[in-house]
């Protein structure tokens, strides 16, 4: 008899919790968009089709495709124009030290100076470490210094970004020395090929 009781009890809490979670509560206040009008929402059946295109274009310069990863695949890299540039990392970090923040500047400059021009960001990291977390610190390292480079004004559509992890040390030592110049982000130039 306490069986079939409690049996009968736990059905009834199961309904009550399945009941009670079920519930939508209408939303107090909503906050709308600026520009917005509450309630009002077009009608996507009167609006013109999309046209096929692979993206907008870069502010300033006309027909310049952007957003599609292998867009500059085959674009000549300069290793060398930016070397001095490098940005160094502290142990486990991606924040952009205030001391290397002209070189980002410097880079955002020349940018802005070619704009047909782009730039990949190059992320890497010191031996120590497992090979999975260093290729995600040094994706952190380069979307930080991307980051960067977009807060200076630099079109993101013109920033590619790659991590090494620990793979290509800048110096193959094993001890703190060679660790600080393997804890970098470095910018390579990209350049249209010609025509």
């Amino acid at each position: 008899m306490k069986l079939t009781d409690f049996a009968k009890l736990l059905v009834l809490g199961l309904v009550l919790t399945v009941a009670a979670s079920g519930c939508r509560k209408k939303p107090g206040q909503i906050t709308p968009l600026p520009g917005s009008r509450a309630g009002n929402v077009p009608d996507a059946s009167n609006a013109p089709a999309l046209a096929n295109t692979t993206g907008p274009d870069t502010t300033g310069v006309t027909g310049f495709p952007s957003n599609s990863p292998d867009i500059r695949k085959d674009w000549p890299r300069d290793h060398e124009i930016f070397k001095s540039d490098t940005v160094h990392f502290d142990f486990d970090s991606s924040v952009v030290k205030a001391g290397e923040k002209t070189k980002v500047s410097a880079v955002a400059d020349y940018l802005k100076a070619n704009p047909m021009d782009a730039v990949e960001i190059d992320g890497h990291c010191d031996e120590r470490g497992t090979e999975e977390y260093n290729r995600s610190l040094g994706e952190r390292r380069a979307l930080a210094l991307r980051e960067q480079l977009i807060s200076l004004g630099i079109n993101p559509a013109l920033i590619d970004t790659v991590s090494y992890g620990k793979d290509r040390p800048a110096d193959p030592g094993h001890d703190e020395s060679a660790w600080k110049q393997n804890r970098r982000g470095e910018f390579l130039l990209e350049t249209p090929p010609a025509k």
